[in-house]
């Protein structure tokens, strides 16, 4: 019987032994690569079709995303009406987004109805007309929403640091315009779409408490379409960073909270560095715990949150930190956040605070592993990126290893004030 006076043992999180599920491979009839988890107790599959059809492809700003909205809005045969009706009938969901490099269609389903609803995805990627009112709907819409956004000092603060770091003729750094949105014509949409998406290249990761005939259901719907048989022009493009490294800007004059942004570039993940340096942001400004967070937060009261964190492109990376503050204290904010590097360059972190960000991280791909949508989200990140299994468990053995000597040196590499570039928008 079980002693209810005696406590359970504590085991600290890096005590763990963490396990990736290995995801299944295998081919449709016309090459598109299948990545699958089969796991879960719920009758739920997703399947999620990923293009390379994101902003990097197109020639025209909103080309990409515009086209990947639209594609849910109607075929030869259906309505934008008729199309979500289906969808919602039989209880699934259908989404699609719209990134850098990749855009893609993700279906929630119920596997019973999956022979129901997967042959409508299908004429979505092979049949979509993207009517002129549909368009003309959309614009419409996206203008407003735009122009609400414009009076938010964080949005104008995300649009503007991206720039100073790239360049607006970088993938990476470019921004919409009301006269981008006005600018769209079906043509071009039309275009794209059977460029990147009727003969584009795709890749698909299914996962859930998969069928037994999900092989069967994926290659009829989709087995047959004439993706990945074109190869897709490779594009590169040039960094062009600001040469002003400290900005303000007055989005309203009589704005009370300043949208504070100090980013600096970085190498993508296949740098020997970028493991390490992920122990050392989240110490940094990673989580509720961070140091700046303790710092700026709790003692000075400037913010009710600061974080720190990567944005994690493919082809390269930038070292982000991000807070909204009083317009009053916006600067000396900034002092805080240099103030935290230089200790970090100058002191070696105490065990007791590196066993709490290492919990915390091993703690969060615990998290991360829970449930079949989950691990194929990560072998999606590491499908996408190039790279591999071991990718998983070389994370683990840093966050494990990594000592405090490391984290100094890394500090005192990186935080390097001349290197970063300051944004307040008020």
């Amino acid at each position: 019987m079980l002693d209810r006076t005696v406590a359970p043992q504590i085991k600290d999180a890096v005590e763990f032994n963490l396990q990736l599920k290995k995801s299944e491979q295998f081919t449709l009839d016309n090459g598109i690569p299948v990545y699958s988890i089969n796991a879960g107790a719920q009758e739920v599959t997703l399947v999620e079709l990923v293009f390379h059809a994101g902003n990097w492809h197109e020639d025209q700003n909103i080309i990409a995303g515009t086209t990947n909205f639209l594609l849910k809005n109607g075929t030869s045969k259906k309505s934008a009406f008729e199309i979500n009706e289906h969808f919602e009938y039989y209880g699934a969901y259908l989404n699609r987004n719209c990134y850098n490099e990749t855009a893609n269609i993700t279906l929630h389903c119920l596997n019973k109805y999956l022979k129901d609803v997967l042959p409508v995805v299908s004429e979505l990627i092979t049949d979509s007309v993207f009517k002129e009112e549909e368009l003309a709907i959309y614009k419409q819409n996206q203008i407003q929403r735009l122009k609400v956004s414009l009076q938010k000092c964080d949005f104008v603060a995300n649009r503007f640091i991206d720039e100073y770091l790239f360049g607006f003729d970088h993938p990476y750094g470019r921004y919409t315009s009301i006269p981008d949105f006005e600018a769209l014509n079906r043509d071009k949409i039309v275009k794209f779409y059977n460029d990147y998406y009727i003969n584009g290249k795709c890749i698909i990761f299914v996962a859930g408490n998969l069928p037994a005939d999900i092989f069967q259901q994926l290659n009829t719907a989709f087995g047959h379409l004439p993706l990945n048989k074109n190869s897709i022009a490779e594009k590169r493009f040039t960094i062009s960073p600001a040469t002003e490294k400290k900005q303000r800007v007055i989005n309203d004059p009589n704005g009370v909270q300043g949208a504070v942004r100090m980013a600096r570039p970085f190498p993508n993940r296949h740098h020997p560095d970028f493991m390490k340096v992920q122990v050392l942001n989240n110490l940094f400004g990673g989580f509720f715990g961070s140091r700046l967070m303790s710092n700026i937060r709790e003692d000075k009261g400037y913010t009710y949150g600061i974080h720190s964190y990567f944005e994690n492109h493919v082809q390269d990376s930038a070292w982000m930190i991000s807070t909204e503050a009083g317009r009053d204290v916006c600067e000396a904010t900034i002092g805080e956040v240099y103030k935290e590097m230089e200790i970090l360059k100058e002191e070696l972190v105490d065990e007791e605070e590196l066993l709490l960000v290492r919990n915390y991280m091993i703690g969060s791909i615990l998290g991360d592993l829970d449930g079949p949508f989950q691990i194929i989200g990560r072998w999606k990140n590491y499908v996408l990126n190039g790279l591999d299994e071991s990718y998983f468990y070389k994370s683990i053995n840093t966050i494990k290893t990594i000592s405090a000597e490391e984290i100094r040196q890394l500090a005192q590499k990186y935080f390097v004030p001349e290197e970063f570039y300051e944004l307040v928008v008020v």
